[in-house]
């Protein structure tokens, strides 16, 4: 992808309110993310702007910890964590120093227990909110919507992740590209992890086919995101150019469905990708009422609910006896042209039921288009 200019980010800067978000997107580590944060921010201080590295992780790299030098570093937060001592990105001391532009990395970390947000977008949000302009990294293998393609590709669990919607908001996104057979030379070189590590790193994550599958993910993703941002500056210009309301895409959910997850993140991508709007829709049957579903289901409903609204979906909550006839009057009243539902439980589930929940939906949404997740859907542990 084209290099982005720091000039172009600090136009951005000066015209900000709130303050504005770049994001440097890889596809694994040893590509030149935080290096090249480093770099903008050096290229940024010598224009006069007051840049800060807010939590920049060198990993141990000379190149990179080198290019620490003559930039403010503001002092981590030290945590005790069950006897061990924790840094942590100090929120509060980036917001009483009030930079121009802060550095933040690692931004799919999950903050030790006893910080004010559980993630550090969420630090990210907040200093945003207050007029702190950001640039970040993190690698693709984080994003939300991507976790299930990632885990297939590379059979590696991904634990933590960053929703779309933080994506979504970036003013700048610039996709760090290498060549896969010239980042496993600098893993080769020691360049990536120490000599020990070296070995383990190419039996796992660090294999040609799987590295080839995330940069793919990578490069689309980024492309995208630019053709989205793009669109949306063209509707900006022209008011009456309107999203074509009939791609908009529902996701149907229930209390007991143990391949949410996955269906939300499909879900965000098919959005993404067709640059529209998309509903997360759950219907309250009398049979789940929430005083006829127990605690657990509950527990897990409002959990998919709140992930669908980090994804970027508009969550809806019907009330009605026939899910299938309440889903469908929903989506041909919103103008919905993308259907994504679940198999509806397990197999015992499906036989208590007079007919299937995916049968009916196949033989009465025939004027939508109409995604089943597979069994392969299941989340992990379901």
């Amino acid at each position: 992808m084209e290099r982005a200019r720091p000039e172009d980010f600090l136009e951005l800067v000066e015209r900000a309110r709130r303050g504005r978000l770049k994001v440097y997107i890889g596809f694994a580590a040893g590509v030149g993310k935080t290096y090249r944060m480093l770099e903008e921010a050096h290229a940024l201080a010598k224009r006069g702007v007051d840049v800060v590295v807010g939590f920049v992780e060198t990993h141990g790299r000379a190149e990179t910890a080198d290019l620490l030098t003559g930039l403010e570093v503001v002092p981590r937060r030290i945590f005790e964590y069950r006897g061990l001592s924790v840094e942590e990105m100090d929120l509060d001391a980036v917001l009483a120093r009030r930079p121009q532009v802060a550095l933040v990395d690692e931004i799919a970390h999950t903050n030790v227990p006893g910080s004010r947000h559980a993630k550090r977008y969420q630090d990210v949000y907040a200093l945003l909110d207050a007029s702190v302009n950001v640039i970040c990294a993190f690698n693709i293998q984080h994003l939300e919507s991507l976790k299930d393609m990632v885990e297939q590709a590379t059979g590696v669990e991904i634990r933590e992740t960053v929703p779309d919607t933080f994506l979504q908001q970036a003013d700048q996104v610039v996709n760090l590209d290498l060549a896969v057979e010239d980042l496993l030379d600098r893993l080769r070189a020691g360049k990536i992890y120490a000599a020990e590590k070296v070995t383990q790193a190419l039996g796992n994550f660090f294999q040609q086919d799987k590295l080839s599958t995330l940069r793919e993910m990578a490069l689309r993703e980024v492309a995208e995101s630019l053709g989205r941002a793009a669109i949306d500056s063209a509707r900006g210009r022209e008011p009456a150019a309107q999203p074509r309301t009939s791609e908009r895409v529902m996701v149907c959910i229930a209390s007991q469905s143990p391949r949410a997850a996955a269906l939300l993140r499909r879900g965000a991508r098919l959005a993404g990708r067709l640059n529209t709007d998309w509903y997360v829709v759950y219907v309250e049957t009398p049979d789940e009422a929430p005083d006829r579903i127990d605690a657990a289901a509950q527990r897990v409903l409002h959990a998919n609910i709140e992930k669908a609204r980090e994804l970027g979906a508009e969550v809806v909550r019907l009330r009605g006896r026939d899910s299938v006839e309440t889903l469908l009057d929903f989506a041909r009243s919103h103008a919905v042209g993308h259907i994504l539902i679940g198999r509806g439980g397990s197999r015992r589930w499906r036989r208590l039921r007079r007919r299937d929940f995916a049968e009916r939906m196949l033989l009465e949404a025939d004027d939508f288009d109409l995604y089943i997740a597979g069994e392969q859907e299941r989340e992990a542990g379901a």
